[in-house]
């Protein structure tokens, strides 16, 4: 079974797309765990309602005050109960056959941590065409310089990895810094080259600040790899001339 782990903050506009995209998967065995996050939206209403009608495949974890999404997920990754864990934004798309697809692919690589292709899309999901394709193989070094996987895409396989260092830390950019702690341990991310997801990104959204980004990515170098003002520079330069080519 796949545990799949959606954090929900403000989200009543897309969660009920979000749970409707999770059922049309073509790969069946899984679980919902929605993790609200203090919202002061509809959200729980929406997916409280879903639940009524759907039953226990869909469970809601309501928190009593705001903590971010890597505190979310966190609560999310506790109560799974799947071998397989895989992370979904609410606003974010997944192929029909998303799961199938990557779930195969692990078990076939016996990966992990793995991560696949996925395409930028509008304020409406609209695909731009925009397509960042996964490296087969991705080590500690080789994501210092390119910030590919992203958190929709990623999934995990808890026999061969636990629990415990899937959990986010509370600082910015927490997804990079969770990746770049599992490869600096000595594991693998295994890269699916297909395009199963599409990154809805509105025109105002934080992640296309670039001073926050690169504020970010430098907070990383120094804070979570650990590495010196040089070193930080070097990979500094290739992330940014990737991050330009993939916006390109």
């Amino acid at each position: 079974m796949v545990s799949i782990i959606v954090p929900v903050y403000n989200a009543a506009r897309y969660i009920a797309e979000t749970i409707e995209m999770v059922n049309a998967q073509t790969y069946k065995d899984w679980e919902l765990i929605l993790v609200d996050d203090a919202s002061r939206d509809d959200s729980v209403l929406v997916i409280e309602e879903i639940i009524r009608s759907q039953g226990k495949r869909i469970r809601l974890i309501k928190k009593n005050r705001n903590e971010g999404a890597a505190a979310a997920r966190n609560s999310g990754i506790d109560a799974a109960a799947g071998q397989y864990i895989a992370f979904l934004d609410a606003d974010d798309i997944w192929r029909e056959d998303k799961l199938e697809k990557q779930i195969r692919f692990m078990e076939e690589k016996e990966a992990a941590f793995s991560f696949h292709s996925y395409e930028f899309g509008d304020e409406n999901a609209r695909p731009t065409g925009k397509v960042v394709k996964a490296p087969a193989k991705l080590n500690f070094r080789q994501a210092l310089s390119r910030t590919v996987i992203f958190t929709t895409t990623v999934m995990f396989d808890v026999d061969r990895i636990g629990k415990e260092i899937i959990h986010m830390p509370q600082v910015p950019s927490e997804d990079t810094a969770t990746w770049w702690r599992i490869l600096k341990s000595g594991y693998t991310a295994y890269g699916l080259d297909e395009n199963l997801a599409i990154y809805r990104r509105p025109k105002k959204s934080l992640s296309s600040n670039k001073l926050v980004a690169v504020e970010r990515i430098w907070f990383l170098y120094r804070n979570i790899a650990d590495l010196s003002v040089f070193e930080s520079f070097f990979y500094f330069v290739g992330w940014a001339v990737r991050a330009t080519l993939r916006r390109i």
